[in-house]
């Protein structure tokens, strides 16, 4: 292809989340779909259906509600096999503009040790996949997986295989994170060169973090004549991530005389999508982070300073506006009225339905009484404070600490349960936030670990609003009764909790219920699916389905 637009593929929704404890809930999902929309994202991978009913849902939904005919295509992801295929064709079923993305192995070490299979088998079965998921969507991907370890001449046969079969894109993983940008750029070369029929299709890029090249490795695929690269927001996947979005779009933005090739994202929108990602899954943006961490266009030298003040350009090659990460001003306050509120919301680009907007307006007002300044930055964290989505088994309704030196933590903490019963309970720690945690867990009873804790101050000042995330893996076998569709022991999940609130003890306390409620709203869920399954007469005995379809297994 020759033309000089890169598509953005985007698979925080499926590759991202596969990150442990980036698990988003269906609504959260949907609000990250409804943000690419707005970021200007040519195609969604929002899930691989085949790996749970949950999934599928997520998947359908997605393609039902942001898969209009001017919105971006809706992807999703199959192994070469039938159901695989036929479950991700139901899935994206709704959308407008639908993909099926299918992928096999071809280097020699996942085809002897992860499918136990040939040459020959491999070939015939991409073949024979892309064929028959080619006779259900016009639009197909197909992806050799391990293809940076995989010997040429082979991927050559078969991608040449998927192409006469019906292929549209061609994606070429480096799975594992393997490659150096030299030898990546060679390898989309060799394509171009010697598959048949490669010039008619789109070459994408699909690059893992386990050396820190992914980035580098996807813009050398757009220099050798890739013309798709998938990524993520914030760089999130498996082990050490994927080629992150924000970095992709301003490199191929700010150097554009160099790549001669544009995207159409919309970069004000990068900031917001950053921030809404980290704040669902719980993983703060480091602040040296690339485009949109705090320290992005942030000056401490005296030699930079000056620069800086003299003549922007001397130090800074991007701006902060053009990734949307300045111009929030103090544009309300407490005499604003609601109307005025929703409509600043909206511009923000929140839509929120009318209960979400009154309790976020609510703590806005809060907010305001407490707070000298309140600019947008404050606003966008009550906000995702407010739209977790997450079901409240527990319902936090009070709070009470004490504190000090030479004194004794202790923490008073009032829950409503489930059936509406209200449980009050108290416990001392080694410093407040630690009995608090304790007097709930003597409450819940959920045993679970700590896996982060982590306190942000989203603004200036000593009357900063404090973001507080947290992360706790889940303990302990399933209980007696529980049914089970597999005999191997279920993988110990992690579930991510966000609280924001002036009081920094409080904003703890309302991270962590947002987690242990996430934790137990997956077990109910867990739970039924597994009776259903049971019921229905499942193989007990079947493998899981595993998650790390580009990482290490597909099984």
């Amino acid at each position: 292809m020759t033309d000089d637009h890169v598509r953005i593929f985007d698979t925080t929704l499926r590759d991202g989340e596969q990150s442990p404890g980036c698990t988003m809930t269906l609504e959260e999902k949907l609000e990250v779909a409804r943000q690419l929309a707005r970021l200007g994202v040519d195609i969604i991978e929002c899930g691989f259906p085949a790996a749970s009913p949950g999934d599928w849902a997520a998947v359908h939904q997605i393609a039902r509600e942001i898969g209009t005919e001017d919105g971006p295509t809706i992807a999703a992801l199959a192994r070469a096999n039938k159901d695989d295929i036929e479950r991700a064709w139901t899935a994206i079923q709704p959308a407008a503009k639908k993909r099926i993305h299918t992928f096999i192995s071809t280097s020699d070490i996942h085809i002897e040790h992860q499918l136990r299979s040939t040459r020959e088998a491999v070939l015939h079965k991409a073949r024979e996949m892309v064929r028959f998921a080619r006779s259900l969507c016009p639009d197909i991907e197909f992806s050799p997986m391990d293809a940076s370890r995989s010997d040429p001449e082979y991927m050559y046969l078969v991608l040449a295989a998927a192409i006469e079969e019906g292929a549209t894109t061609l994606n070429i993983p480096d799975t594992v994170g393997y490659a150096t940008p030299e030898e990546y750029g060679a390898l989309i070369t060799g394509i171009r060169q010697h598959v048949p029929g490669a010039d008619r299709i789109i070459l994408s890029t699909h690059c893992h973090d386990d050396l820190g090249l992914a980035v580098a490795n996807s813009l050398a695929g757009v220099r050798a004549g890739a013309r798709q690269i998938e990524c993520t927001i914030n760089g999130i996947g498996e082990r050490a991530g994927n080629a992150s979005l924000e970095e992709v779009v301003m490199a191929l933005h700010t150097r554009e005389s160099f790549f001669r090739t544009r995207t159409r994202i919309n970069t004000q929108e990068l900031a917001r999508s950053s921030r809404m990602v980290s704040t669902f899954i719980g993983v703060p943006v480091p602040p040296n982070k690339a485009v949109v961490g705090a320290n992005a266009f942030a000056h401490e030298s005296g030699i930079h300073q000056d620069g800086i003040l003299k003549n922007r350009l001397t130090y800074e090659i991007m701006n902060a506006e053009t990734v949307g990460l300045e111009g929030n001003a103090l544009v309300l306050g407490k005499h604003s009225g609601r109307h005025a509120f929703r409509k600043h919301v909206e511009e923000l680009g929140y839509q929120l339905n009318d209960d979400d907007l009154q309790q976020v307006f609510v703590r806005f007002k809060d907010l305001c009484d407490k707070k000298k300044f309140v600019d947008d930055r404050d606003i966008e964290a009550l906000i995702a404070g407010e739209t977790q989505h997450t079901p409240e088994i527990y319902t936090l309704e009070h709070v009470q600490y004490n504190s000090g030196l030479g004194m004794i933590p202790t923490a008073t903490i009032r829950l409503q349960g489930p059936d509406g019963t209200v449980h009050t309970d108290s416990a001392h720690g080694t410093g407040p936030v630690d009995a608090i945690y304790k007097a709930i867990n003597r409450i819940v009873q959920r045993p679970n670990e700590l896996m982060e804790f982590s306190i942000n101050a989203i603004t200036e000042g000593l009357d900063a609003v404090a973001e507080v995330t947290v992360r706790i893996r889940e303990q302990g076998a399933p209980e007696n009764g529980e049914a089970r569709t597999t005999e191997q022991p279920r993988r110990p999940q992690v579930y991510s909790g966000y609280g924001v609130n002036t009081d920094t003890i409080v904003a703890a306390a309302e991270a962590y219920m947002g987690a242990l409620n996430k934790m137990l709203a997956a077990r109910q869920e867990r739970l039924k699916a597994e009776a259903a399954a049971y019921a229905a007469g499942y193989n007990q005995n079947a493998p899981l389905y595993a998650v790390d379809v580009f990482g290490t297994d597909a099984s």
